[in-house]
């Protein structure tokens, strides 16, 4: 072989290596940017009163770009306190070293509508927070104003800047065991819960702290708690159950909305309202015009976990328009490597087709275009 022919095939070689390095770098990239991609729509639960570099969700924080961290008292697998929650001044701590820890700034979110569904109670040190029902019997906007405005100061003051709450479901079963029966509803009547409901967030807005109204389309009608089990509310559910949810759209107000775990055969025959398309592509987005963040409840619930695999929830989740998705780690069982696994599980199927590549792209804009509003001062 001549020297000027070996010259021209190590080129050659050097050339097709060359490209092979730099398909393989771009497809790494592409992965991990995906996965990070993925990562921000994940809303994850941990245990844990402090966390230091070598912490679970530390790591896993970094390691999924996490969108958000969601916040409990008590371990619901082990039914013992304290899970994250002990005092104020530790809570401001832990949420600061979270903060800290985060590529990109975090959602740092609890459920506190008071009442009995409040995780900073006053027996740690935290202020008293009447429920929805009692707000609602007294029927006074201002009062309901200043008392989530006070609310806002505290958790904005620890770090907090999102809120599961106000509930906007209408009280139409008083002794349904999860909305009804824990004073979690303003009224049963649709009118004063629009109203009151309108008053808690803008008490919570004033604080920079945002909201998410729920649970879409309205659980106040239903006879079992989706906590638990499977819930049909084919023959309760009720058209005025809506009305709460599309005026505050209209009006502007709404930051986020938090899917029901609950079944309507006669809107979807097949899926509840967090994995079906016709309540959030074509009910929510569509009919009542939302264009923000639509979060599910937490898919570790007994009504997604018993009737479906967590594969096929997070993918139905996603297809039907969920924009991020709670993992709270706080059900029955607790399990760290479920956000990895969530990660993997979406990844895979937006390579595989059967999630578009679209869905991820629309859901990190509308989650980065909340951030921006909430560093700008909502």
């Amino acid at each position: 072989m001549s020297q000027n022919k070996f010259i021209l095939l190590f080129l050659l070689a050097a050339a097709l290596l060359l490209v092979f390095l730099l398909t393989f770098n771009i497809r790494k990239k592409s992965d991990t940017d995906l996965k990070r991609q993925i990562g921000q729509m994940l809303i994850v639960g941990f245990r844990g009163c402090e966390v230091s570099e070598n912490s679970y969700i530390i790591k896993a924080v970094r390691n999924l770009n996490l969108g958000g961290i969601v916040l409990f008292d008590m371990d619901g697998p082990t039914k013992s306190f304290p899970r994250n929650i002990q005092s104020p001044r530790q809570l401001k701590e832990l949420i600061r070293d979270l903060q800290k820890s985060a590529p990109v700034p975090l959602f740092i979110s609890l459920d506190a509508e008071g009442g009995r569904v409040n995780r900073l109670k006053p027996k740690y040190g935290f202020i008293a927070v009447p429920g929805h029902q009692e707000l609602g019997e007294k029927n006074d906007v201002r009062e309901t104003h200043h008392v989530s405005a006070q609310l806002a100061r505290e958790l904005a003051g620890l770090g907090f800047n999102l809120d599961f709450a106000p509930s906007v479901d209408v009280n139409a079963n008083p002794y349904n065991p999860v909305i009804g029966a824990l004073g979690r509803s303003f009224s049963a009547d649709e009118k004063v819960v629009l109203a009151q409901a309108k008053a808690f967030i803008a008490g919570l807005h004033e604080q920079g702290v945002l909201t998410a109204i729920k649970h879409f389309p309205g659980h106040g009608s239903s006879n079992a708690d989706s906590h638990k089990g499977f819930v049909d509310v084919t023959d309760t559910y009720q058209d005025r159950e809506l009305l709460p949810f599309k005026e505050l759209i209209k009006d502007g107000v709404v930051d986020m909305v938090m899917t029901a775990h609950i079944m309507n055969k006669k809107i979807d025959a097949d899926y509840p309202a967090t994995l079906s398309g016709r309540f959030i592509n074509n009910i929510l987005r569509k009919e009542l015009g939302f264009k923000g963040v639509v979060v599910s409840d937490d898919m570790q619930m007994g009504a997604i976990t018993q009737r479906y695999g967590f594969k096929e929830a997070l993918i139905r989740a996603v297809n039907a328009g969920c924009d991020m998705l709670i993992v709270s780690n706080n059900g029955s069982v607790y399990n760290e490597k479920a956000p990895y696994e969530a990660v993997a599980i979406i990844a895979a199927a937006v390579k595989s087709g059967e999630i578009p590549m679209q869905r991820i792209m629309d859901s990190n804009q509308r989650i980065e275009t909340l951030k921006k509003a909430l560093k700008n001062g909502r």
